[in-house]
């Protein structure tokens, strides 16, 4: 072990050296940029080659001094840290930072690429800053339920897994992509052999974390619990006339059961014209509740003889095996398309359980902020330590 690490050591100091004697000349942040363990990165990255790592680093400096790194402060992006379009979530069991992005497509529409790329470099280095010592690595999440393209989200991901690849080696530990574009998914199989980082990239979709209600409850968060439906504070509806106001109504129910949805549809009547106590009780879920327009030929074809005042062609009866249900349509959800059943797609939904939780709570802007060390946070961090100075007499000022 000990000739090993003075290997190691030994090519790190000829890294250092050759990037040092490249022009123009290392300055001092750059210089402190360069420590062993960024080195050591860079070498695991090109293979422990020294002249290809020493390139790969100077190259990544001079993108960094192109950038301005070291400029990237919160003012700037100010209107996207309020909506929440990128940020650190918290750490994981494991320390590393877990970063969530939710860029809406109509933000490329305002913004151009390099105000996104700025965007994303300073999550990435709020990231970094908020890393303890044992932690080395972030994971990222993409929640692409805001794209309706599947070729715009393809492009904002291909850029952002650029930037970590090429600039960020070592850095990267996992990255989910949550709910794409019904697309994506064909985009994907052709551009993923070209892309360095598929390896730790997984396709995700909500759908299949619906059963785990556990980490619906966000009783603790306040602004959370206050958006939340409150049957209490709607009144019930009166009868007028001879018709009933309304046949059905909207409830929200506390009580969660695996078929249901926190929210329900109820047939009850709020009259007591022709009601009878079965249909009162009766509940519908969301997928039957839906119109009957949109289903697939065979939701819609009725079964069995067909009663009624005009005569019609009776339909043949089936007997005891019923025919196999058909598969779900793509106007149901597209997200349903994205649900495998093979051995992967189970690695990929496990992988994502110690995340579910970054992903469903609310985004909380105080504590994003309380994340970034000066002089990221911008003026309200570099200027806050300067405030706090000892007591001095009125002797001493005059």
């Amino acid at each position: 072990m000990g000739k090993k690490d003075l290997k190691e050591r030994e090519r790190v100091e000829a890294v250092v050296e050759l990037v040092r004697k490249q022009t123009p000349p290392l300055t001092v942040k750059q210089d402190k940029f360069c420590n062993t363990a960024c080195v050591e990165r860079f070498l695991k990255a090109k293979g422990e080659n020294v002249k290809k790592a020493a390139k790969h680093l100077r190259a990544c400096l001079t993108w960094r001094d192109h950038i301005c790194t070291e400029h990237l402060i919160a003012d700037e992006f100010s209107a996207e840290i309020s909506q929440g379009f990128a940020y650190v979530a918290g750490h994981d069991d494991d320390s590393r930072p877990v970063l969530v992005f939710r860029i809406n497509q109509d933000y490329q529409k305002f913004q151009t690429q390099k105000v996104y790329i700025r965007l994303f470099v300073f999550t990435l280095e709020v990231a970094i800053a908020s890393m303890p010592k044992n932690a080395e690595e972030f994971v990222v999440l993409f929640d692409a339920s805001f794209f309706r393209s599947g070729s715009a989200f393809m492009n904002l991901l291909l850029v952002s897994l650029k930037i970590v690849g090429e600039y960020y080696p070592g850095r990267l530990h996992k990255a989910f992509v949550i709910d794409p574009p019904s697309l994506f998914s064909v985009l994907w199989k052709g551009v993923r052999p070209f892309v360095e980082l598929s390896p730790v990239i997984n396709i995700i979709s909500s759908l299949d974390f619906e059963d785990l209600l556990e980490y619906d409850d966000f009783s603790c968060f306040p602004r959370a619990s206050s958006l939340r439906f409150d049957p209490k504070s709607i009144t019930s509806t009166t009868k007028v006339g001879p018709s009933a106001s309304s046949r059905f109504s909207f409830t929200v129910t506390h009580n969660f059961d695996s078929s249901l949805k926190p929210w329900y549809l109820s047939l009850g009547d709020t009259s007591s014209y022709k009601v009878s106590p079965a249909a009162s009780s009766a509940k519908i879920s969301p997928l039957n509740a839906r119109s009957y327009s949109f289903a697939s030929p065979a939701a819609r074809t009725p079964r069995g003889n067909i009663t009624g005042p005009h005569n019609r062609t009776p339909l043949p009866q089936f007997g005891g095996i019923h025919p196999r249900t058909p598969r779900p349509s793509f106007l149901q959800s597209p997200a349903l398309f994205f649900k495998r059943d093979n051995s992967k797609s189970d690695k990929s939904r496990e992988s994502f359980l110690p995340f579910l939780r970054f992903y469903r709570a609310p985004y909380d802007e105080i504590s994003y902020r309380s994340k970034m060390r000066p002089p990221l946070g911008g003026l309200i961090s570099i200027v806050t330590p300067q405030i706090r100075r000892r007591h001095i007499s009125v002797s001493q000022r005059f």
